[in-house]
């Protein structure tokens, strides 16, 4: 079966999905091919089914969390900004707020209100979604794009957006069935790295403290090399390691290193920020309206009592003695590790766990302004099938949103 549209679109998650609406209210008529039997699998799952859409930075605030190549967002975000994609949603009739004045939700918190109203736009413009057609190749002449195949079919068109994510979610599809497509056209695709997931220790301490979460903790690297590299934010300790919202962030950064070294070393820092000399002030002030404290209940003021304990024994502390009582070397010893903690990672479980990407296709060969190929007219490429990823909350989505959108346009802004 051969059949003519003016826009193929290969991926039906956020970004494609966008960009097939866009086109089709732009009068192109508009086929979206996915091959799960069901659309929109991905962000389904996102933000544990609860759909972070994006967040309420200013642009420029929202592209530096991406890294030297954020300001490729630029035309992007400049289309479709967080108040432009809540405005979108609200015209299809999903009402979102931002709860804690930062990431936005659908007032529902349910990714299926997304997906649902989505699908309805979709069908109101007219746009022809088939699932189950997992794409084979692309058809081009060398200048341009003629078509796109599938297992079982071959539908021509001008124009093709490839809008199929990467490697993260497997468990959801993922497979990166854009890369070869891209490369079949002539594209460099960078190394790809599991991101966003959690990550394992040499150390196995931290599995008795796995009932706590750590508020506000900073990761660093401790590599002469990369020292600048740190995080911060909420920190959960499992039974192999580390996970949490610092850790997914980080994880971005770590993977690519753990390719390059056995471990990688880093620095925690439990206690908010507090250097030695804060910490030693912060004592001094409930011992002083406290004396009869003992080290345990101490600790206890800065940090839970399981992760309390466990520092405890790596000092050589006698939790139930008072602190003057301790032995000086072990008392300096416990300041040190609770202004920074080190912790060996060590490995992850690869692209299983990993909620998305980090590499893809090189954005040097594609234009900002448009989305399009710069070697071959008609292709276009939006959301995370590009060398472009961000942290957690709302930072993806908006990206795949904001690409889709102007990938939709065609070049016609």
């Amino acid at each position: 079966m051969s059949l003519n549209h003016d826009l193929v679109v290969v991926g039906a998650g956020a970004a494609g999905m966008m960009a097939a609406i866009t086109a089709a209210r732009n009068g192109k008529s508009v086929l979206l091919l996915e091959k799960l039997s069901k659309i929109g699998a991905k962000l389904k799952a996102t933000g544990g089914g609860r759909c972070n859409l994006t967040n309420t930075l200013d642009n420029e605030t929202f592209m530096s969390h991406f890294g030297k190549d954020g300001r490729f967002m630029t035309p992007a975000l400049e289309e479709l900004d967080h108040k432009d994609l809540m405005q979108f949603f609200k015209k299809i009739g999903v009402e979102s707020h931002a709860p804690d004045g930062y990431r936005v939700f659908p007032v529902t918190h349910s990714s299926s209100t997304i997906i649902d109203a989505l699908q309805k736009e979709m069908h109101a413009l007219g746009v022809e979604v088939l699932c189950s057609q997992k794409v084979e190749s692309l058809e081009h002449d060398g200048v341009k794009v003629t078509g796109i195949c599938t297992q079982t079919d071959t539908f021509q068109a001008d124009n093709i957006i490839i809008a199929t994510g990467g490697l993260g979610y497997p468990v959801l599809g993922a497979e990166g069935d854009g890369y070869p497509l891209a490369e079949s056209a002539g594209h460099k695709v960078t190394e790809l790295y599991p991101a966003m997931m959690p990550l394992k220790t040499k150390e196995k301490w931290g599995a008795n403290c796995r009932a706590d979460t750590i508020a506000k903790v900073e990761l660093r690297v401790d590599m002469k090399k990369y020292k600048k590299l740190h995080a911060k934010g909420d920190l959960i300790f499992t039974r192999e390691g580390i996970r949490g919202p610092v850790v997914l962030d980080f994880s971005r950064e770590i993977t690519p290193l753990l390719s390059k070294f056995d471990e990688v070393p880093l620095l925690a820092n439990f206690t908010k920020g507090m250097n030695e000399e804060q910490i030693r002030s912060h004592f001094k002030n409930v011992l002083t309206k406290d004396p009869q404290q003992n080290t345990l209940d101490l600790l206890q003021t800065l940090l839970p009592e399981s992760l309390s304990l466990e520092l405890c024994k790596l000092a050589g502390i006698a939790p139930a003695l008072s602190l003057s009582k301790q032995e000086g070397k072990s008392r300096d010893k416990l300041f040190k590790l609770l202004a920074w903690t080190p912790l060996t990672v060590n490995g992850h479980d690869g692209f299983k766990m990993a909620m998305i990407t980090r590499g893809g296709i090189s954005l040097k060969e594609i234009d900002p302004n448009t989305m399009q190929s710069k070697k071959i007219k008609g292709l276009y490429f939006c959301g995370e099938v590009m060398n472009l990823d961000g942290p957690c909350g709302g930072y993806n989505l908006q990206w795949s949103f904001a690409s889709g959108y102007l990938a939709g346009m065609l070049g016609n802004k």
